[in-house]
Order: structure tokens, then C-alpha cells, then sequence
């Protein structure tokens, strides 16, 4: 798998999207990559800026392009170099809930799918005004597979 491959699911008080792509990196470059707060813009053209430190019960202050809204989740189950969870909101009323997995494909090759899901009461009322994901997502993991690609070619 190339190139990214999104899909998006959902209901009126839900939605699921998800993008999975294969990266010719060992899983510690990745790892690397989605843990370091302070490089995580030189690489990722989604994200303007991360504040924080990206750990266990940490909470980020997360920037992104064309908007002035800070997003603030907090991470948790974090299992190195293979998953981690990011969540923001209020359980009910409107939750994100952003999982990052990393499946080995092989010696040098892993599986990066990265999984939001939305939910909560006014998720209904806002469904309609949130944006396209099929764009930032694809470009969020093509972003991780060039990079993690070119740092294992200089290994």
C-alpha cells in the first residue's frame, strides 16, 4: 500500500475516519517522528505547532494551519512504537478520540493507520460544518511515510 487509503464511517451522533498507509522505516523512526512535539511541524504540513511534551497523561496545545483554534488532547495509552491515543472533549456532548497504531510488516516495514472517531450530541449539530478529513489525513500520512522513508534511506 503506496499510497494512503482513507475511509470515513459514521451516524447521526458519530463518525469514524481512518487512514492506513505502509512505510519503509523501521517502527522507532516512526515512533520517533509522532513523539517528538518540538520537530513535528518541520516534517507534518497539518501542523503548524505542538506545545507540550508528547508522553503519557500529557496534555498538547496543538496548532494547526488556517485556523486560530488551539486543539488540546490528552494522550494516553501509550505503548512505544506501537500505539497511542490523543482525546479532547466531553463524553456525550462532543468527543474526538485520535489512535495512532503501528503494525510491523516486516524487518524494516510497518503498517501507520491513524483513526479518529467523533461522537456526542453536538456532534449531530456541527456534522455538517466540520471539514472534508480525506485530505488532511492523506496528507498526514504521506507527510510520516516521506519522512520516516528519507531518515531510513540516510541509515
Amino acid at each position: 500500500m503506496n499510497e494512503a487509503k482513507f475511509t470515513r464511517n459514521g451516524s447521526a451522533f458519530a463518525m469514524t475516519c481512518t487512514v492506513e498507509i505502509d512505510i519503509q522505516a523501521k517502527a522507532e523512526i516512526v515512533w520517533k517522528l509522532l513523539t517528538d512535539a518540538e520537530g513535528f511541524a518541520r516534517w507534518n504540513s497539518t501542523v503548524s505547532g505542538i506545545e507540550g511534551q508528547i508522553r503519557e497523561g500529557e496534555r498538547l496545545k496543538l496548532h494547526v494551519p488556517g485556523t486560530r483554534r488551539t486543539f488540546t488532547p490528552r494522550i494516553s495509552g501509550v505503548v512505544s512504537e506501537r500505539r497511542m491515543i490523543w482525546s479532547d472533549g466531553v463524553p456525550g456532548i462532543f468527543k474526538g478520540v485520535r489512535t495512532f497504531a503501528l503494525e510491523p510488516q516486516g524487518e524494516n516495514s510497518i503498517r501507520f493507520t491513524m483513526e479518529e472517531q467523533f461522537s456526542g450530541l453536538m456532534f449531530a449539530l456541527f456534522k455538517s460544518t466540520m471539514p472534508d478529513f480525506r485530505p488532511i489525513f492523506e496528507a498526514y500520512a504521506g507527510d510520516l511515510k516521506r519522512e520516516a522513508e528519507r531518515i531510513a534511506q540516510l541509515r
